[in-house]
Protein backbone atom coordinates (compact mmCIF):
# COMPACT_ATOMS: atom_id res chain seq x y z
CA UNK A 1 0.00 0.00 0.00
CA UNK A 2 0.94 3.91 -0.82
CA UNK A 3 0.66 5.56 2.39
CA UNK A 4 0.76 9.18 1.64
CA UNK A 5 1.97 11.69 4.15
CA UNK A 6 1.19 15.53 4.49
CA UNK A 7 3.21 17.24 6.99
CA UNK A 8 4.75 20.40 7.83
CA UNK A 9 8.91 20.83 6.83
CA UNK A 10 9.36 23.08 9.64
CA UNK A 11 11.62 22.36 12.25
CA UNK A 12 9.84 24.42 14.86
CA UNK A 13 7.50 21.32 15.80
CA UNK A 14 7.26 19.87 18.99
CA UNK A 15 9.57 16.72 19.87
CA UNK A 16 6.60 14.79 20.23
CA UNK A 17 4.96 15.40 17.15
CA UNK A 18 8.71 14.41 15.89
CA UNK A 19 8.69 11.31 17.80
CA UNK A 20 5.23 10.61 16.27
CA UNK A 21 6.15 11.04 12.73
CA UNK A 22 9.29 8.81 13.33
CA UNK A 23 7.36 6.15 14.80
CA UNK A 24 4.86 6.21 11.92
CA UNK A 25 7.39 5.81 9.29
CA UNK A 26 9.16 2.61 11.15
CA UNK A 27 5.40 1.38 10.74
CA UNK A 28 5.05 2.03 7.53
CA UNK A 29 8.58 0.48 6.51
CA UNK A 30 8.11 -2.46 9.03
CA UNK A 31 4.69 -3.24 7.71
CA UNK A 32 5.75 -3.19 4.13
CA UNK A 33 4.09 -0.10 2.87
CA UNK A 34 5.89 2.81 0.89
CA UNK A 35 5.68 5.88 2.24
CA UNK A 36 5.05 8.56 -0.21
CA UNK A 37 5.86 12.28 0.22
CA UNK A 38 7.25 15.81 0.18
CA UNK A 39 10.21 14.81 -0.73
CA UNK A 40 11.78 18.15 1.64
CA UNK A 41 14.66 18.26 4.83
CA UNK A 42 13.03 19.46 7.61
CA UNK A 43 10.91 19.36 10.25
CA UNK A 44 8.09 16.40 10.13
CA UNK A 45 8.95 15.44 6.50
CA UNK A 46 12.04 14.53 7.63
CA UNK A 47 11.19 12.54 10.62
CA UNK A 48 8.73 10.11 8.71
CA UNK A 49 11.20 9.32 6.07
CA UNK A 50 13.91 8.80 8.96
CA UNK A 51 11.53 6.20 10.44
CA UNK A 52 10.80 4.64 7.35
CA UNK A 53 14.81 4.90 6.41
CA UNK A 54 15.92 3.14 9.37
CA UNK A 55 13.48 0.04 8.66
CA UNK A 56 14.55 -0.19 4.83
CA UNK A 57 11.24 0.97 3.78
CA UNK A 58 10.44 2.28 0.31
CA UNK A 59 10.01 6.26 0.14
CA UNK A 60 8.94 8.22 -2.66
CA UNK A 61 9.49 11.85 -2.59
CA UNK A 62 7.90 14.02 -4.73
CA UNK A 63 9.63 17.72 -4.58
CA UNK A 64 8.78 20.90 -6.54
CA UNK A 65 11.60 22.26 -8.51
CA UNK A 66 11.31 25.88 -6.39
CA UNK A 67 11.64 23.66 -3.27
CA UNK A 68 14.89 21.32 -4.69
CA UNK A 69 16.78 24.11 -6.23
CA UNK A 70 17.10 26.12 -2.45
CA UNK A 71 18.59 22.26 -1.65
CA UNK A 72 15.90 21.21 0.17
CA UNK A 73 15.59 17.74 -1.19
CA UNK A 74 16.10 15.30 1.45
CA UNK A 75 18.47 12.41 0.74
CA UNK A 76 16.01 9.53 2.40
CA UNK A 77 14.12 8.78 -0.43
CA UNK A 78 14.92 5.98 -2.33
CA UNK A 79 13.47 7.65 -5.24
CA UNK A 80 12.98 11.20 -5.41
CA UNK A 81 10.36 13.07 -8.39
CA UNK A 82 11.26 16.12 -9.45
CA UNK A 83 8.28 18.16 -10.35
CA UNK A 84 7.55 21.51 -11.81
CA UNK A 85 5.68 22.91 -8.38
CA UNK A 86 3.11 22.65 -5.33
CA UNK A 87 -0.11 21.84 -7.63
CA UNK A 88 1.81 18.97 -9.60
CA UNK A 89 2.97 17.44 -6.15
CA UNK A 90 -0.02 17.63 -4.94
CA UNK A 91 -1.49 15.79 -8.09
CA UNK A 92 1.32 13.07 -7.45
CA UNK A 93 0.52 12.81 -4.10
CA UNK A 94 -2.97 11.73 -4.68
CA UNK A 95 -2.23 9.77 -7.58
CA UNK A 96 0.38 7.70 -5.89
CA UNK A 97 -2.33 7.63 -2.45
CA UNK A 98 -4.08 4.38 -1.27
CA UNK A 99 -4.62 6.16 2.09
CA UNK A 100 -3.17 9.44 2.90
CA UNK A 101 -2.55 11.05 6.51
CA UNK A 102 -2.20 14.81 7.40
CA UNK A 103 0.19 14.89 10.19
CA UNK A 104 0.61 18.64 11.65
CA UNK A 105 1.22 21.42 9.54
CA UNK A 106 0.71 24.38 7.96
CA UNK A 107 -0.90 26.12 4.73
CA UNK A 108 0.77 23.30 2.51
CA UNK A 109 -0.43 20.29 4.86
CA UNK A 110 -3.88 21.53 4.66
CA UNK A 111 -3.65 22.45 0.88
CA UNK A 112 -2.80 18.64 0.36
CA UNK A 113 -5.51 17.42 2.59
CA UNK A 114 -8.63 19.18 1.91
CA UNK A 115 -7.40 18.54 -1.75
CA UNK A 116 -7.59 14.77 -0.65
CA UNK A 117 -10.56 14.84 0.98
CA UNK A 118 -12.42 16.24 -2.10
CA UNK A 119 -10.90 14.37 -4.63
CA UNK A 120 -12.44 11.38 -2.94
CA UNK A 121 -15.80 13.05 -2.47
CA UNK A 122 -16.25 13.40 -5.99
CA UNK A 123 -14.92 10.25 -7.12
CA UNK A 124 -11.47 11.22 -8.16
CA UNK A 125 -9.79 8.80 -5.53
CA UNK A 126 -10.61 6.11 -3.75
CA UNK A 127 -8.03 7.53 -0.94
CA UNK A 128 -9.60 7.92 2.55
CA UNK A 129 -7.32 10.69 4.37
CA UNK A 130 -6.78 10.25 8.24
CA UNK A 131 -6.46 13.38 10.06
CA UNK A 132 -4.15 13.09 12.86
CA UNK A 133 -4.43 14.78 15.67
CA UNK A 134 -2.15 14.49 18.83
CA UNK A 135 -2.43 16.74 21.92
CA UNK A 136 -5.26 18.45 19.77
CA UNK A 137 -3.28 20.47 17.22
CA UNK A 138 -6.31 20.01 14.69
CA UNK A 139 -9.09 20.81 17.32
CA UNK A 140 -10.21 24.41 16.07
CA UNK A 141 -10.19 23.34 12.21
CA UNK A 142 -12.52 20.20 12.96
CA UNK A 143 -14.46 22.39 15.20
CA UNK A 144 -14.74 24.18 11.75
CA UNK A 145 -15.63 21.57 9.61
CA UNK A 146 -18.12 20.53 12.06
CA UNK A 147 -19.74 23.89 11.88
CA UNK A 148 -20.11 24.82 8.35
CA UNK A 149 -21.52 21.42 7.76
CA UNK A 150 -24.32 21.88 10.26
CA UNK A 151 -24.84 25.50 8.19
CA UNK A 152 -25.31 23.07 5.49
CA UNK A 153 -21.83 25.13 3.44
CA UNK A 154 -20.67 21.39 3.52
CA UNK A 155 -22.22 18.19 2.34
CA UNK A 156 -22.22 16.22 5.28
CA UNK A 157 -20.83 13.01 3.04
CA UNK A 158 -17.78 14.57 3.39
CA UNK A 159 -17.05 13.24 6.71
CA UNK A 160 -17.14 10.11 5.57
CA UNK A 161 -13.67 11.05 3.02
CA UNK A 162 -11.77 11.47 6.34
CA UNK A 163 -10.75 9.99 9.94
CA UNK A 164 -9.33 11.58 12.91
CA UNK A 165 -6.68 9.60 14.96
CA UNK A 166 -5.13 10.89 18.08
CA UNK A 167 -2.36 8.61 18.25
CA UNK A 168 -0.57 6.64 16.00
CA UNK A 169 -1.43 3.29 17.15
CA UNK A 170 -5.40 4.38 16.01
CA UNK A 171 -3.63 5.49 13.22
CA UNK A 172 -1.97 1.75 12.14
CA UNK A 173 -5.55 0.52 13.47
CA UNK A 174 -7.18 2.59 10.58
CA UNK A 175 -5.46 1.36 8.14
CA UNK A 176 -5.08 -2.34 8.71
CA UNK A 177 -8.97 -1.98 8.80
CA UNK A 178 -8.80 -0.63 5.03
CA UNK A 179 -6.80 -2.76 3.99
Amino acid sequence: MNIAVFCASSDKIPASFVEQARRLGEWIATEGHTLVYGGAKGGLMDAVAEGAAAKGGEIIGIIPDSIAERGRSSSLSTSLLKVADLSERKQMLMEFADVAIALPGGFGTLDEMFAAISARKVGESEAVTIIFNPEGFYDHLLAHIRHFTEMGIANPAYNECYRVAMTIDEITRLIDALC
